[in-house]
């Protein structure tokens, strides 16, 4: 067996040994296909005020220009998936992968884990772990190493397991074997699109990010437009519609992954508790949470707004 075979059969059983759904691989290269695309999105301000979107963007498409010599791309699925809901249904929702610890954290434990296997098992390889938080485009690299497509709601989804889980990166200076796309299966399927409250999918794989709830509880800083009054589904934090709605969905079984295990506080905060809550409880209760970034002040702002 060659040597790259070998070692892409030692990283993928390494990535399942530390929890990962699944794992791709696929040829540190130019993406030629979402140059244009991601051009075009970004002159159409799809990104709304999300500024650091345009920026670093021969970065962005090009991993060599994140490390340097770089020739293989290791795609990682971490499941979130759970089939445990906030116990009141009038209460402010939160996105589910959210309801546990922040996924930051949590991938980026297994990511140093595997890149330091791979240095022990291997030998000299120098890469850098992603997750979420650079300018790599984490579904193309997905989709180009067989984990899934991006699909209608652009989402990645994959056959076997639905879209409920977080994508991660290792970017390595070594050669490996190379996975191919996966092919479409959304069919003439257009759930996701009919269901988005705000109408932010405003074609088959196509999302204007400024209208979208993830983006309004989140992302945006400002005032969330008064046009949306009506249209915010009672989300405080994300928005699930899109994957919720999804048949592929039906495949999606529950995470084995004891961090991202939802916090009971949470789920059991009532309308009023969430009215209520008070930046010294908020700074508690998400400490170790993804929610913490839209801050104390984003989440009451966007409870003012749903009450109002």
């Amino acid at each position: 067996m060659l040597n790259s075979s070998r070692n892409s059969l030692k990283i993928k059983s390494q990535a399942k040994a530390l929890g990962f759904l699944s794992c791709g691989i696929s040829k540190a290269d130019f993406l030629e296909d979402e140059a244009p695309r991601l051009e075009k999105w970004l002159n159409q301000n799809h990104h709304g005020t999300m500024s650091y979107m345009a920026n670093n963007f021969d970065k962005r498409l090009d991993p060599r220009k994140l490390v340097p010599g770089a020739k293989s791309v290791v795609s990682l699925l971490l499941n979130y998936h759970t089939d445990k809901l906030q116990d009141n249904p009038d209460s402010p929702k939160i996105s589910s992968y959210a309801f546990g610890a922040d996924y930051h954290e949590v991938t980026k434990k297994k990511l140093k884990k595997l890149i330091n296997y791979i240095q022990e098992e291997i030998g000299e390889v120098d890469g850098r772990v992603f997750v979420d938080s650079a300018p790599v485009m984490d579904k193309a690299w997905a989709a180009k190493s067989g984990l899934g497509w991006v699909g209608k709601n652009t989402n990645l989804i994959s056959k076997k397991t639905g879209s409920f889980f977080f994508i991660a990166e290792l970017i390595l200076d070594l050669e490996l074997d190379y996975d191919f796309p996966a092919t479409d299966h959304c069919g003439s399927c257009t759930a996701c699109i009919d269901a988005c409250p705000t109408q932010a999918l405003i074609a088959p794989y196509q999302i204007d990010g400024s209208k979208c709830i993830s983006y309004f509880t989140i992302e945006l800083k400002e005032e969330i437009p008064n046009d949306y009054k009506d249209k915010m589904d009672n989300w405080a934090f994300g928005c699930d519609v899109c994957q919720t709605v999804c048949p592929w969905n039906r495949f999606a079984t529950p995470h084995q992954e004891p961090e991202f295990d939802p916090n009971p506080d949470l789920l059991s905060m009532s309308k009023g508790d969430w009215e209520d809550m008070t930046e010294e409880v908020f700074g508690v209760l998400f400490k170790n949470s993804a929610i913490k970034r839209a801050k104390f002040d984003g989440i009451k702002r966007n409870i003012k707004f749903l009450k109002s």
